[in-house]
């Protein structure tokens, strides 16, 4: 039997470790940083994938997002997985060589939120790459093991990735009651959308309909399970007659969330997921006659091991929303593809990628 201590650090771990850093908007650099060593009930990752959000985006080119301003240099990237490569002081969950989806947002524990299971809602969490906590655009980090989720032999690093944005869809569906026979609209087909779109078709949602701009998109949503799609460049809500029992609305544009509102059938939910203006028109008499409930999201709370069982069945297909890799030394590029390349659904970067 080995004596070796648990918390042992692998002998070929490197000191040093390159990460991208933002220094001020527009403005990011790769730096050498100190590989972290994992504390007590934490696990070091190598970092493999990490998905660019709309956020970090938001980050790079504005420099705030609200009240979130970046005041100092920060390490963007919530939407990592990576390797175990080793297991700080009494972490015992995993073992190194396991491939983990990183759930980037560490509670308190001890608030009444966390006490009620809306770990989400926690005021004290240490959430990944929201100022002034680093995000995971690195090749290491060391963190808490109850949020390092083992994932499948099944899945690849790229789709434990993109397990965070599933758990977004997945959350929203929860907070809307999606059910067998429900019918939901989802207005926005980006990332979350799409994956939105997906998890309401697994929960058993017998008509999805997906919305957006973009016919790429529109066509990928019909790839992935949707039941149909409006352009609505050219269509009005109004005019196509769906009456949706549930409105995922995921693009943050206030008139759109104003337009699906109007189409929510009586006793029916909507579910503000998209991050956009501020404020939105709410078309108050729909609303109270036909007594609709008007929810926002938060992220997610207790969802990786739904989004791992969905993803891992082949219900979801995150596999297709991947459509540009990058290595570390390009994250510029990852966090500007949108831009140069109107097809480009969702970003990666690999920092093990040279």
């Amino acid at each position: 039997m080995s004596t070796e201590p648990r918390n042992a650090l692998p002998p070929d771990l490197p000191d040093g470790m390159r990460a991208a850093v933002l220094r001020s908007p527009r403005e990011l650099v790769v730096e050498e940083r100190p590989v972290p060593h994992p504390g007590p009930g934490q696990v070091l990752v190598r970092v493999e994938a990490v998905g660019i959000c709309g956020s970090d985006v938001h980050y790079y080119e504005q420099g705030r997002i609200g009240d979130f301003v970046v005041r100092a240099p920060l390490v963007l990237g919530h939407e990592p997985s990576g390797t175990v490569v080793a297991l700080g002081p009494g972490a015992t969950r995993h073992r190194p060589g396991q491939l983990v989806s990183i759930e980037p947002g560490v509670p308190c524990g001890g608030c009444r939120q966390c006490r009620h299971g809306r770990y989400n809602l926690c005021p004290e969490v240490s959430f990944y790459a929201t100022p002034p906590v680093d995000g995971a655009l690195c090749e290491y980090v060391a963190v808490d093991e109850d949020f390092a989720h083992p994932v499948p032999a099944g899945l690849g690093a790229d789709a434990a990735a993109l397990l965070e944005p599933l758990s977004v869809g997945v959350w929203a569906c929860r907070k809307g009651r999606v059910t067998a026979g429900s019918r939901v609209l989802v207005t926005g087909a980006g990332p979350i959308g799409l994956v939105a779109a997906q998890t309401a078709r697994a929960f058993g949602a017998t008509e999805v309909v997906v919305t957006d701009i973009a016919p790429h998109r529109l066509d990928l949503a019909r790839e992935l399970g949707a039941t149909g799609t409006v352009d609505v460049r050219g269509t009005r809500l109004a005019d196509t007659g769906f009456e949706p029992d549930v409105l995922l609305e995921c693009s943050g544009v206030p008139a759109v969330a104003d337009e699906g509102i109007r189409t929510v059938g009586r006793a029916g939910r909507a579910v503000l997921v998209g991050m956009g203006g501020d404020a939105i028109p709410l078309p108050l008499a729909h609303v109270q006659n036909f007594e609709i409930e008007v929810t926002g999201t938060f992220r997610y709370a207790n969802t990786w091991p739904t989004a791992i069982a969905l993803a891992a069945s082949g219900e979801v297909r995150l596999d297709r929303l991947a459509t540009h890799r990058y290595g570390l030394e390009e994250a510029e590029r990852a966090l500007t593809a949108g831009v140069r390349d109107r097809t480009a659904i969702k970003a990666l970067v690999c920092p093990q990628r040279s």
